[in-house]
């Protein structure tokens, strides 16, 4: 395995995937794909404090997966990377995909 492959394996890990490793933080990603929303819009939406929403924004912001920008007195979150959400698509769908295999084994190890 290359040298390469081992620093961008744990790059990923330590920025991305922590970022990812809450779900609040991930429906807050998909709420972002929606469309730029303040801290207190996010936390209507989700049923959250804006507390926790201000946390969580706090390490998507420093993992760099969403970009603050001001607009008057407010402050809008967008994704950094639209592909952010592809990629949790992707990973979604893998899951779905191995629940139903998991779901076909057990089914035929029960008419054993």
């Amino acid at each position: 395995m290359s040298t390469i492959l081992k620093e961008e394996v744990n790059q990923l890990h330590a920025n991305t995937c922590n970022g990812l490793a809450d779900p609040i933080r991930i429906l807050l990603l998909y709420k972002l794909s929606e469309n730029p929303s303040s801290v207190n819009d996010l936390a209507n939406s989700l049923s959250l404090s804006q507390p926790t929403v201000s946390r969580h924004l706090k390490i998507l912001r420093e993992r760099g997966l969403v970009i603050p920008k001001r607009d008057g007195q407010h402050v809008f979150y967008h994704l950094s990377d639209p592909r952010i959400i592809e990629a949790l698509d992707l990973m979604r769908a893998v899951m779905a995909d191995n629940l139903l295999e998991r779901a076909r084994i057990t089914a035929f190890e029960i008419n054993l």
